[in-house]
């Protein structure tokens, strides 16, 4: 057993990601982490190699992948499949969600081929 404080954040020009669980924390197989994102703000188009599941805690979000864009509101789950571009914008409130996904994943930005790592998930 692993009990683990949160990891200091992990600040871009889009968001706040804090880990919660990685490989580098102890655990084998999954990676978890908190995401604030302020007011209007949105990260950039992007894919991710490993399904990825977003749960909003507060305020919402707007997901758009593979030409489909939803409102993911508080309490609401949005499942991303592996390798599906998307992108993320926070709604008019602060939004923070939990995030899930297999441990190992990297993000892919369109028109680069090399990878990214997500540091709060390693």
């Amino acid at each position: 057993m692993h009990v683990l404080t949160p990891a200091p954040a992990v600040t871009t020009p889009n968001a706040a990601m804090t880990g919660l669980a990685a490989p580098s924390r102890g655990s084998a197989e999954l990676s978890t982490w908190r995401v604030r994102m302020e007011p209007g703000s949105a990260g950039p188009e992007h894919s991710i190699d490993r399904e990825q599941v977003w749960t909003v805690t507060s305020g919402s979000m707007e997901v758009t992948s593979a030409g489909r864009t939803e409102t993911v509101a508080a309490g609401q789950t949005v499942v991303l499949p592996a390798g599906a571009v998307r992108q993320v914008r926070a709604g008019a409130d602060p939004v923070e969600a939990l995030v899930a996904m297999p441990a190992g994943g990297r993000a892919f930005v369109p028109g680069s081929e090399e990878p990214r790592a997500l540091p709060w998930a390693e």
